[in-house]
């Protein structure tokens, strides 16, 4: 299985997705600070794998700390865990592991040696990475009954195990599909401006032998219109509590072209996703990046050095438009929120 991210006895080791599909390398980042910029180069991306990053980055952090007393050392905790707040704003996986780390700083600062402190939110970190392979297994289970042998599926950006500790999440999905035998067809999205889908879940799939076309993002309407699309599948870094869902820009014409042509639309998720604080999809925050990524691709201009550029890296599908969430825990069809708040009670 891919592992993206691995706590190595050096610091935390990252597959460098900037450099795939050409070269597999890893790096390691020996200082917090390297995490924080391999998270906003998207040396890792996928809100799964960001999260983990910055629980690791975290407890790198600490263990660079003075012993100092309690006091001194929230302060410093708490500067570090801002500055991985401050890195991508729509993933909300990132806050929910910040918040994980925190609880577990709060709970054993006072008791704790800074290297006994420093050893137990590592391990709490390493606990998020194994945690999240498990539930993706799990999504995976859940829905992969969502998809008959020879089905036809598109997907968009990289929902795999790039983009979490491993498995993935909608590549999770047609990984347990596969795993029980039946027998697919992938369709990625090239995924501009980065090429998400083209370098890497295209990529993902080969290693794996699942067979694999790659489109560009315009084509998907045309093709979904030849009838050569039986479902879509993507993931998600931010849901709603109504179910309107936050994903790589170029997802919501997705759905819009998926109820058009009257394909089931699908989103596989954590319940770590899912920010029930967020009522609807327009409380959530849409991070723009560089405008470089689209004047440029792989350094050679595509546009007009100045030209104006737009580059939200996110769009909100609203939940009617998708056919089902899937989580660990089940899969939430109409009504969205009911559904949703029945996975928090149950």
């Amino acid at each position: 299985m891919i592992r993206p991210i691995e706590w190595t006895e050096e610091g935390v080791t990252l597959i460098d997705q900037k450099a795939l599909p050409g070269t597999l390398q890893r790096i390691t980042c020996r200082h917090y600070g390297e995490v924080i910029r391999a998270i906003c180069d998207l040396t890792v991306r996928g809100a799964p794998a960001i999260g983990i990053a910055a629980a690791m980055g975290i407890a790198l952090a600490v263990k660079g700390m003075p012993n100092e007393p309690p006091e001194s050392l929230t302060v410093a905790f708490d500067r570090v865990c801002a500055e991985f707040a401050a890195t991508r704003p729509t993933a909300v996986n990132l806050f929910w592991a910040i918040n994980r780390m925190k609880q577990s700083f709060e709970k054993w600062r006072r008791d704790e040696h800074r290297e006994a402190l420093y050893d137990r939110l590592r391990k709490d970190a390493c606990a998020i990475l194994e945690e999240d392979i498990a539930i993706n297994r799990r999504i995976g289970r859940q829905g992969m009954q969502l998809i008959s042998d020879n089905a036809a599926v598109l997907t968009h950006c990289n929902a795999g195990a790039l983009a979490t500790g491993g498995y993935g999440t909608a590549l999770g999905v047609i990984r347990a599909a596969c795993e029980e035998g039946k027998r697919l067809r992938v369709f990625a999205d090239e995924t501009r401006p980065v090429l998400q889908g083209a370098r890497l879940t295209a990529w993902e799939m080969m290693q794996e032998g699942i067979p694999v076309t790659i489109i560009t993002d315009s084509m998907a309407g045309f093709v979904m219109k030849q009838g050569k699309i039986d479902l879509v599948i993507v993931g998600a870094d931010r849901i709603a509590a109504n179910g309107d869902t936050a994903n790589k820009i170029g997802t919501y014409s997705l759905a819009v072209l998926a109820r058009a042509h009257s394909i089931p639309f699908y989103v596989a998720a954590p319940l770590s996703t899912i920010d029930l604080a967020v009522a609807d999809g327009k409380e959530i925050p849409i991070e723009e990046r560089n405008p470089e990524e689209v004047r440029t691709l792989a350094g050679i201009p595509t546009a007009p050095s100045g030209a104006h550029v737009y580059n939200p890296a996110f769009d909100v599908t609203p939940h009617d438009y998708i056919s089902a969430i899937i989580t660990e825990e089940g899969i939430v069809r109409a009504p969205m929120n009911l559904g949703i708040k029945t996975l928090f009670t149950q």
